[in-house]
């Protein structure tokens, strides 16, 4: 009897430990992919999950969004200038089996597109357009990179340029070329105020000019303006126009009125 018991004992104990290791917790963003006798089986989890040992083999896959960053890359513009380039690719695991069946390692694998992806749609691009137009950059990244990971099983929800990094002398470039552009506007807009300030004199000009007594009123009211300066000696002319009148008036009083 005691025999036996020392018998049994082992293999009870075999057995427990069989039972235990076939058991699997997948947690609820994970999967596990089964593998039977070395060939796919099927998908398994979230929750608990049976896997016979020696027999089956499970591979657990990650399905939440992945933040990859990607390195700085060396790139030359369309307009043969050269710059660094970092991104941030966003994406996550569709189908667990495509990920581990046509891919060696889908992380690596989605790095090394990406580098070379964010590399190839640069270079398509002039300087002005990767520093003004980076949503669309970002976007046609993504759009690349996510075609290619498709039969991966992998989908690429956004991608972001980081930052991009010019040397010292296209720095300097770029501030000369934002110095002339605003002393441009500056002389636009100083010739578009002469303009507008000319078309109004034009106007007033035009004005003053159908009623004499207009033009004789503004002068006295320019000359009250200047004469409210004290520091100053104001020297002025007297219209002709206005000597002329007071001289009429003069002659009109000292001619002597005929008797009827």
């Amino acid at each position: 009897m005691i025999d036996l018991q020392l018998g049994l004992g082992p293999l009870i104990l075999l057995l427990i430990f069989l039972i235990v290791a076939s058991i699997k917790i997948l947690r609820e963003y994970e999967r596990g992919v089964i593998f039977m006798l070395g060939r796919f089986w099927k998908v398994k989890g979230p929750g608990l999950v049976i896997v016979i040992p020696g027999i089956q083999q499970i591979v657990k896959v990650d399905l939440r969004v992945v933040t990859m960053d990607v390195p700085s890359q060396d790139v030359i513009s369309r307009d043969n200038v050269s710059v660094k380039v970092n991104a941030i690719v966003f994406f996550r695991v569709v189908d667990a089996e495509k990920a581990i069946i046509q891919v060696e390692n889908f992380l690596v694998a989605t790095s090394q597109l990406a580098q070379t992806t964010l590399r190839a749609v640069l270079g398509k691009h002039e300087l002005d357009e990767m520093l003004a137009e980076r949503e669309r950059l970002n976007l046609d990244v993504q759009q690349i990179l996510d075609a290619q990971t498709d039969s991966w099983g992998i989908k690429v929800t956004n991608v972001e340029i980081k930052h991009i990094d010019l040397n010292e002398n296209m720095v300097r470039a770029i501030a000369r070329q934002a110095e002339a552009e605003r002393e441009r506007r500056a002389k636009v807009i100083h010739a578009e105020g002469e303009r507008q300030a000319a078309e109004a004199l034009k106007d007033a000009a035009e004005m003053l000019s159908r009623e004499p007594a207009a033009m004789q009123l503004r002068y006295l009211q320019t000359l009250t303006q200047v004469a409210g300066d004290k520091s100053s000696t104001l020297v002025f002319p007297v219209p002709v126009d206005l000597i002329g009148q007071l001289f009429n008036q003069r002659e009109n009083r000292a001619a002597p009125v005929k008797a009827e």
